[in-house]
């Protein structure tokens, strides 16, 4: 008998608004995962209290208000339309949570829960970075287990691995790229999120996740 499933995708969030009161607090709850700034807690909660939240927040809130949408925050908004273009390709019920900010990964999982009680097996969690990394992709696996096991919901988790090399994502970014390179161009350039060098040296292997 084939399982009757969900799906839950996960981005990495934003603040509520460009308030510095919400920024602040989206700000704290990011850079004080253990995953991000892997420095023991007290030590996080100096650095992140003391010489980040009394002045970045200004800086980020301008920041957000030149990017930010009638909609809402651009990644919000870029997940909710990835959202709603799977949900028209499957048949499977897909919802959507945020690593950091609203609407948070219990969230989802609370909302899915109370929508398909009784009517799913399995929940497929998709973390949105095709790549792995401690501060991204694990860090998502991690707080979606720790919700799963407090909510003791009797359904499977099932986390989908790192997509980076999957033919059909590389598909789609070839086709992305492939109508700009028929127009002048100067030079084409590649630019890559960089992580620290020690949390590649603690992730003894690709997909293990670090407890």
């Amino acid at each position: 008998m084939s399982l009757r499933r969900a799906v839950l995708l996960v981005n990495l969030g934003s603040p509520k608004s460009t308030s510095i009161g919400h920024v602040r607090s989206y700000l704290n709850e990011f850079l004080m995962d253990g995953r991000v700034i892997d420095y023991p807690w007290i030590l996080r909660r100096l650095i992140v209290g003391l010489f980040v939240l009394p002045f970045r927040p200004y800086k980020t809130a301008a920041a957000y208000r030149r990017v930010w949408t009638d909609e809402g925050a651009p990644l919000l908004v870029t997940s909710r339309h990835l959202q709603k273009a799977l949900a028209e390709k499957i048949t499977l019920p897909v919802e959507l949570g945020m690593r950091y900010g609203t609407p948070s990964i219990r969230e989802a999982l609370e909302k899915i829960r109370r929508e398909q009680e009784g009517k799913i097996d399995e929940v497929l969690l998709l973390p949105l970075y095709p790549h792995y990394a401690m501060s991204s992709y694990e860090s998502v696996v991690v707080k979606a287990r720790e919700e799963f096991e407090q909510m003791k919901w009797p359904v499977t988790l099932t986390v989908l691995p790192p997509f980076y090399k999957d033919p059909h994502y590389l598909r789609a970014l070839e086709e992305s790229i492939r109508p700009h390179l028929q127009e002048p161009y100067d030079h084409v350039l590649f630019s890559y999120h960089g992580v620290p060098e020690r949390h590649l040296k603690r992730v003894t292997a690709p997909g293990r996740i670090v407890r």
